[in-house]
């Protein structure tokens, strides 16, 4: 990079100052992720905006780690964000405002500059794609108290419901966790996510009408929108990126749960995304898109003592044909890819999806005439596929 260039850009990005961290420490911000050499203070050139940091602290040796510890920063232009570690605790903590004030000053006079690793920026799309709704009144609102997100602290998620394979292995890491410790684990707790219901019933509907109510999640999904979210359908996806990120790279079980909630119920609709909700399910599968896509490309971002200590979540047990993940997005790719009538670009991104998923975990969604009767596919030139029509009065176009 040229060096004015970058000197500009050191100006003008928001720092992250580590102080005192131990060597073997794996820092991560966003995708990105360094294991600490002794000179290591930090991070600079960071775009202004969210960030999701992340840590996971090692013996003396860097062969065992322990349960990540993250938080989200919403870093103003040129701001330094100062955390000294604890080794009592074995976690940055926050300084007082004198002496926070006393270390930017030197980190603008340049004193830190050698010691401060650059934000990789090549790689700061792939971040927007999973956090551009997240806002600083989302972290407000969902992070836990003190603002650390770390499965240490969930214990009581361990148990509560049934797991899957993935869960399994997430609650083994909890249990065999040196570091987490009791007297810790009481300090604090989870997140504030939206109650999300997993089956919904009402007083004096027919058992037909409840069980319509639960297969088309459409009402459901409008009124937590309105009682949760004041009608604000970015809020509700600000929450699902939240939930993603806090999960796949703070390796939060609650995070999961809350995302597979999520999931569960927008998948679940069928009115909504064809007739009333169309732009906030073409939203909606985007994000999808782009989280599986960074997920089952975790081996590349994944660099040597990384992968000890910082274990993919999105592995195998994903692959199986009988996951909720298999079975929400077969129940909707029928949904859309059946209907008469849908968004262009609801269609655009349902398929992109479905590509994505096929070609990653090698899934199969079958023709609905086929004897397995698994879902439904359509080729570009399939005659049962839907006709893409240009309306004359907006520049949108639909599919009939």
């Amino acid at each position: 990079m040229d060096p004015n260039m970058a000197l500009d850009l050191v100006k003008q990005g928001a720092t992250l100052l580590l102080l005192d961290v131990p060597q073997y420490t794996l820092i991560g911000i966003d995708t990105q992720m360094f294991s600490s050499g002794p000179n290591f203070n930090g991070v600079k050139m960071i775009p202004p905006g969210v960030h999701f940091v992340y840590y996971s602290s090692s013996d003396k040796g860097g062969s065992q780690f322990s349960a990540i510890v993250g938080f989200f920063i919403d870093a103003s232009p040129s701001q330094v964000i100062v955390r000294k570690w604890e080794q009592k605790e074995e976690r940055f903590v926050k300084l007082s405002e004198e002496e926070e004030g006393r270390y930017s000053d030197a980190v603008r006079r340049l004193e830190f500059d050698k010691k401060l690793g650059p934000y990789t920026l090549s790689q700061y799309g792939a971040w927007k794609n999973l956090s551009n709704y997240i806002t600083k009144d989302t972290i407000e609102r969902i992070e836990p108290i003190g603002g650390e997100i770390t499965i240490a602290c969930e214990p009581d998620m361990v148990g509560r419901s049934s797991k899957t394979i993935m869960e399994e292995k997430m609650s083994e890491q909890l249990t065999n966790n040196r570091f987490a410790t009791s007297e810790e684990k009481s300090k604090r707790r989870g997140c504030y996510y939206t109650t999300i219901p997993r089956v919904v019933k009402y007083k004096g509907m027919s058992g037909q009408e409840l069980t319509n109510l639960n297969v088309d999640k459409t009402q459901l999904l409008e009124s937590i929108l309105m009682k949760e979210y004041g009608g604000d359908e970015n809020a509700l996806l600000a929450e699902l990126q939240f939930a993603f990120i806090a999960f796949l790279m703070g390796q939060s079980l609650e995070a999961f749960l809350q995302w597979k909630l999520l999931l569960t119920l927008l998948f679940g609709c069928t009115e909504a995304p064809l007739r009333t909700r169309s732009r906030l399910f073409t939203k909606f599968v985007r994000i999808v898109f782009y989280q599986l896509k960074y997920g089952f490309k975790k081996d590349e971002n994944d660099i040597g003592a990384m992968r000890e200590g910082v274990p993919a979540l999105l592995d195998e047990s994903w692959l199986s044909s009988d996951s909720f993940l298999h079975h929400l997005c077969k129940e909707f790719f029928s949904v859309v890819l059946e209907a008469p009538v849908v968004d262009g670009d609801l269609l655009s991104w349902t398929r992109k999806l479905k590509s994505l998923v096929e070609d990653t975990l090698g899934w199969a969604f079958r023709p609905k005439s086929s004897s397995t009767g698994d879902g439904i596919y359509f080729d570009e030139d399939d005659e049962y596929a839907p006709v893409v029509e240009f309306t004359n009065d907006t520049d949108e176009y639909m599919v009939g």
